[in-house]
């Protein structure tokens, strides 16, 4: 991967802040607004992160595969292109955290609640 060690990152959001594939921060006075995206870090990892989550949108659009249902209510509100680089986004906290645990990629796997949560 074109990435520096995953592990002098923080948190997944800090690594696909590096890539460029976070909003741009306008916010003042308490009130949110997020722009384009920062288009920061490597220009062809954040591309083909990108075609990859159009190649996945453009199956779901058509009913082809298992799209998750997080995807499918994205794509009723939100553009195809802003989904892609919401798609892309999560791709790449995926990355990191694989990266940094060492773990393996399980498809139907579901995050494990916190101790904290009731």
């Amino acid at each position: 991967m074109k990435a520096p060690d995953p592990r002098l990152f923080p948190s997944g959001r800090h690594f696909a802040a590096w890539i460029g594939l976070t909003p741009k921060d306008h916010s003042t006075a308490g009130k949110t607004r997020l722009g384009k995206i920062t288009r920061a870090g490597d220009e062809m990892l954040r591309s083909v992160l990108v075609a990859g989550a159009t190649a996945v949108i453009q199956q779901a659009k058509k009913g082809r595969g298992r799209s998750s249902p997080w995807l499918l209510a994205l794509l009723a509100r939100k553009s195809p292109k802003l989904a892609a680089v919401a798609l892309a986004n999560k791709t790449a906290r995926i990355a990191w955290k694989l990266l940094t645990t060492g773990e393996s990629y399980e498809v139907g796997r579901k995050p494990i609640a916190s101790a904290n949560a009731t």
